[in-house]
C-alpha cells in the first residue's frame, strides 16, 4: 500500500515563504512525476508545479519566478518552496504522484491536502 503524507502548510504574511513537502512510502517499485496542485475555495484544482524522475520542472505561469519544486529520490519526497507568497496564493495544496508499486499497476496517488493562507 502506497501512502502520500504532507507537510509545510500554515499561515504567513504577503510576501513569506513556505516549504511543503510530501513522502511517499510503502511498497514502490518506481515513482515518475510528482507534483503539486491547488484549489481554492470555490475553484477548480490547477496545476503548480511537476517534476519528472530525471528532474525536468514545469510551472503555472502565475508561480513562476516565486516557487520552486524539487525533490529528493533517494526520499521518495517531494518539495514545493513557495517564496513571495500573495493572498490569491491562499488554498489547499495537494501532492500527486504516478508511482508504481511493487507487485501492481501503477497509479496516480493523492495527499491529503495542506492548507496554505497567506494574509494581506
Amino acid at each position: 500500500q502506497v501512502q502520500l503524507v504532507e507537510s509545510g502548510g500554515g499561515l504567513v504574511q504577503t510576501g513569506g515563504s513556505l516549504r511543503l513537502s510530501c513522502a511517499a512510502s510503502g511498497s514502490i517499485l518506481s515513482i515518475s512525476y510528482m507534483g503539486w496542485y491547488r484549489q481554492a475555495p470555490g475553484k477548480q484544482r490547477e496545476l503548480v508545479a511537476v517534476i519528472t524522475s530525471s528532474g525536468s520542472t514545469n510551472s503555472a505561469y502565475s508561480v513562476k519566478g516565486r516557487f520552486t519544486i524539487s525533490r529528493d529520490n533517494g526520499k521518495s519526497t517531494v518539495y514545493l518552496q513557495m517564496n513571495s507568497l500573495k493572498p490569491e496564493d491562499t488554498a489547499v495544496y495537494y501532492c500527486n504522484t504516478r508511482i508504481t508499486p511493487w507487485r501492481a499497476n501503477v497509479g496516480d496517488y493523492w495527499g491529503q491536502g495542506t492548507q496554505v493562507n497567506v494574509s494581506s
